[in-house]
């Protein structure tokens, strides 16, 4: 019987645990206009700083509160939603407080004090208490250092961009410094990548941050190595046609990953900053993608706490199977190169309304079947395949099919940004010769909208539609990112982490695990 006594405890305690879990929750995500500073040149005063935090905090406050009125329990807010983005190190430290590891147990607003003058996190903490809900944010955390640190920044400060998390109680849960920085020279990148997961009754979280989703660290590592069942995702992000809008590729990366992603986007028309959503991993469940107003929006939807116990859960795709093993169609003697930002594909034609296209390029062969409803004489489609170093930063590997619309009817143009269609396809298949396991479904219909329930990946990793003919289409794509092709370096964020970091990682959250099952 003594023997036997620690099994009885840790299966006592799972009882205990399993008793307040929810199958579901209610999420929700809210798309911010931000109120910005009227200057960035020259530092404010920090009273100056706070006054304009809190103009914004009013308003995510009204969401809030919204939020939770309608029963949600978990709500996020976007990244840059309390100051904006464009600030020196040296006009964004007014704007910085010292956030501490949630180890230390701190519900700021009951004791705002321990940790200095921490203003914005007292009212976010109160937030959260008041409403009984999960509130995650995004601000500035500021570490002192000093000369025995050789990396320390001349003014004694690390400046990190971060998300913060606080539970129903206010306690501070969670805390992420952003990794993969784009275009912040206010902001220091964190030694390592920090690999953030929280538990509660409704399931395992991970958080990250906007240009971190398109990385293996931490981004992939919290799915695959952490098993959260929902990424929480503040972003500021600016829509890049034909593959990287905000609701393109957030809905395709949960459905690639098989995860929850529920993504709050800082809205800004003016430079294309708009699209939120709540991802399941089988389809979007709800977004908003807003270019001609300057309101904010709130979302709502229902959420399965582990999705990989659902009725609903996608099997895993091998992303290669079909390409690898049928013969190619006949390449077209047309095939011609053309350019998607600084990409430049191979591409070829569809100059038939129904046909079987393959074109290559390297290792990466696409393949694609298709009909269309009607085919419209002022529009042209190319299929195209992109294997290679992507964009001015030539550091990540990508690997893209993709059936697109051309901006005109003159291929030259084909690759350039579109936002209109008028042509439905009744049937597509789309497949490629990938060499990553990692690629992301992406079908997205005239004016910027998504087609959820209208299409699915096959288990050998063909895009196919379903449930009858498409929408007006702009681009049936396959993106896939090859992450161990990558090239890394420190200075950015892109480098992987020691294995032997991973290994001590897992092993302290094994024993921290089993320690407090031991004390209870």
């Amino acid at each position: 019987m003594i023997a036997s006594f620690p099994t009885f405890v840790a299966v006592f305690v799972l009882l205990i645990l399993d008793i307040g879990a929810q199958d579901t929750f209610l999420a929700a995500v809210y798309e911010h206009a931000v109120i910005l500073p009227e200057k960035t040149e020259t530092p404010v005063s920090q009273e100056d700083a706070l006054i304009l935090m809190n103009e914004n905090i009013d308003i995510l406050e009204r969401a809030i509160r919204q939020a939770a009125k309608e029963g949600a329990q978990i709500i996020v807010t976007p990244e840059d939603a309390l100051y904006g983005w464009s600030f020196t190190r040296e006009t964004v430290f007014p704007y910085l407080e010292e956030i501490p590891d949630p180890q230390v147990n701190w519900i700021p607003c009951q004791d705002y004090h321990r940790f200095g003058h921490t203003p914005v996190q007292r009212r976010l903490s109160c937030l959260a208490k008041d409403n009984s809900i999960y509130i995650v944010a995004n601000i500035g955390d500021k570490k002192p250092c000093n000369d025995h640190d050789s990396t320390c920044p001349s003014n004694g400060y690390y400046q990190y961009n971060t998300n913060v998390v606080y539970n129903a109680e206010g306690q501070l849960v969670a805390r992420y410094h952003k990794h993969h920085l784009y275009n912040e020279p206010q902001f220091d990148v964190p030694k390592k990548p920090e690999l953030v997961t929280f538990n509660t009754t409704f399931g395992k979280f991970g958080i990250f941050t906007c240009f971190d989703i398109l990385f293996h660290e931490p981004a992939v590592t919290l799915v695959k190595d952490f098993h959260v069942d929902t990424i929480l995702f503040p972003t500021a992000w600016m829509n890049v046609l034909p593959f990287l809008t905000a609701v393109e590729f957030h809905s395709a990366w949960a459905m690639g990953m098989r995860v929850n992603l529920l993504a709050a986007n800082t809205h800004r028309a003016s430079i294309n900053m708009t699209g939120s959503g709540i991802y399941a991993p089988h389809s979007p469940k709800v977004y908003h993608y807003d270019m001609e107003t300057s309101f904010g929006k709130l979302l709502f939807s229902e959420m399965d706490s582990h999705p990989r116990a659902s009725a609903m859960y996608p099997p895993p795709a091998s992303w290669s199977a079909y390409a690898k093993t049928i013969k190619p169609f006949p390449i077209q003697k047309t095939a011609f190169g053309g350019f998607v930002s600084r990409d430049e594909f191979n591409f070829t034609e569809l100059y038939e309304s129904a046909g079987n296209l393959t074109i290559c390029q390297k290792e990466l062969c696409c393949h694609l079947s298709y009909r269309m409803l009607q085919k419209e004489e002022n529009e042209i489609y190319v299929l195209g395949a992109f294997t290679g170093y992507h964009g001015r930063r030539r550091r990540e590997y990508w690997q893209v099919c993709t059936m697109l619309k051309c901006k005109t009817a003159n291929v030259s143009a084909c690759g350039r940004p579109v936002e209109t269609a008028a042509t439905r396809f009744e049937m597509f298949s789309l497949s490629g010769s990938f060499g990553t396991e990692y690629v992301f479904p992406e079908v997205l219909l005239s004016k910027i909208r998504l087609s959820p329930g209208k299409f699915e990946v096959l288990k050998d990793g063909r895009l196919v539609n379903k449930n009858g003919t498409s929408g007006p289409i702009l681009t049936v794509s396959l993106f896939g990112r090859w992450y161990t092709k990558d090239l890394t370096s420190s200075s950015n964020g892109t480098s992987n982490p020691p294995i032997t970091y991973m290994l001590i990682y897992t092993l302290l959250l094994i024993i921290t695990a089993l320690l407090n099952i031991l004390i209870i």
